[in-house]
Order: structure tokens, then C-alpha cells, then sequence
């Protein structure tokens, strides 16, 4: 049976995963990708202490993350294609109305 510094450790390393991939990638789907693999190791290492410490607070926070992560995603996507049909690229190079 896996321990919890084995769910540690894949959680650890889902969010460095995410990190780089959201500080290293141009690609906005490749970056909406990347917060995805971090709201999943956020969720893993939770639903590891709400197992361990034997408590549901855990597991209902997991599940309102998971909720709040399908509402980024379709907000996300939906801004993707706007982006994409207005400018015809998806590098956030590109995007110079973006910048602040």
C-alpha cells in the first residue's frame, strides 16, 4: 500500500510539472493545460491527507476544486477561440493587446 510521501511525492511532482509548464510555454492551451496539472496535484494531495487524517473536509474540498477547475476550463476555452478568431494565433508572444 502506498504511503503518504508516495502521494506527496506524485503531487510534488504534477505541480512542478505545471510550473514549468505555465512559466516555460508560449501556447495558451498548453499553459490552461499546465494549471490543470496543478489544480491536480493540488486535488491529489488533499484527497492523500483527507485519507490519512481520516476526515471528509478534504475529499469536499477536492470536489468543490474539481468543480471551480471545469469552470476555468470552459471560461478559459471560450476565450481561446475569441483569441483565435480574432487574431489567428494562439502564442502569447503574438497577443500584444494582452499586455498591461
Amino acid at each position: 500500500m502506498p504511503s503518504l510521501t508516495h502521494f506527496l511525492m506524485l503531487g510534488l511532482i504534477l505541480f512542478s510539472i505545471g510550473v514549468a509548464g505555465v512559466l516555460l510555454r508560449r501556447n495558451i492551451i498548453i499553459v490552461l493545460m499546465s494549471l490543470e496539472l496543478i489544480f491536480n496535484a493540488v486535488n491529489i494531495n488533499l484527497a492523500a491527507f483527507s485519507y490519512y487524517l481520516q476526515s471528509l473536509n478534504g475529499t469536499i474540498f477536492v470536489i468543490f476544486n474539481i468543480t471551480i477547475a471545469a469552470a476555468e476550463v470552459a471560461v478559459g476555452l471560450a476565450i481561446v477561440v475569441v483569441v483565435y478568431r480574432q487574431r489567428k494565433t494562439v502564442y502569447l508572444d503574438e497577443l500584444h493587446e494582452m499586455r498591461g
